[in-house]
């Protein structure tokens, strides 16, 4: 199972979640990730962890201001990035220029998606991944995978009918070791999580108890 801690705009230490997170994958020897803000990259790649960008923009170099550059990205020691994410929606088009970007800057990448029909189409565009998001739940500390289990397997299904190679991960009120089993034996190969982790008190404690089940 692969863990993505996603840190969104939090108040959190973005330094102090990263070494926790290192940590626990070295000891646990589960693959955890963490996306900080595009401003943190080089920090949090710096501790060691695998690190990810929240987001690279759909174009190449040039006068393009304000835009979060793939290869820029990359250059940070950034091994992947999330696109589409609900807080951060594109255009279908916007999402295959991404794609490339990223291709370019060869940035491993996940698309996420509402449900299982947005899965399909997302991945027809050959992500690495596409991670299925149900908006409403995000947040709430109720995974989708008790709250509507089918939307899970549905993704896994709709993912599998366009392309079989293309992993797919499950997102939104994700937070306990239970809630990782629960996704993995859905089909899921992995989770994408950011309160559970990102406010926590102690992140490396709600790490540890997350992939204990994996151990």
């Amino acid at each position: 199972m692969f863990v993505l801690v996603n840190l969104k705009a939090y108040p959190c230490d973005p330094i102090e979640v990263a070494t926790a997170a290192a940590d626990v994958a070295d000891d646990s020897g589960v693959r955890i990730a963490v996306a900080p803000q595009a401003a943190h990259l080089s920090t949090v790649a710096e501790t060691g962890v695998e690190t990810w960008a929240q987001h690279v923009s759909p174009n190449e170099h040039g006068s393009h201001t304000g835009s979060t550059l793939a290869e820029a990205v990359a250059d940070t020691g950034a091994a992947g990035t999330m696109l589409n994410h609900s807080e951060n929606r594109l255009k279908l088009a916007d999402i295959d220029a991404s794609l490339d970007a990223a291709e370019r800057a060869d940035l491993e990448t996940i698309v996420c998606a509402n449900n299982p029909d947005q899965i399909g189409a997302a991945a027809a565009l050959g992500p690495d991944a596409v991670a299925v998001e149900p908006p409403e739940l995000i947040g709430t500390g109720t995974p989708v995978s008790k709250a509507d289990p089918d939307i899970v397997t549905g993704a896994v299904d709709a993912a599998a009918r366009v392309d079989g190679d293309v992993d797919v991960l499950c997102g939104a009120g994700i937070s306990t070791g239970e809630d990782l089993v629960s996704a993995s034996d859905l089909g899921a190969s992995g989770v994408l999580l950011a309160s559970g982790v990102a406010k926590a008190d102690d992140p490396r404690a709600a790490l540890e108890d997350l992939v204990a089940p994996l151990n």
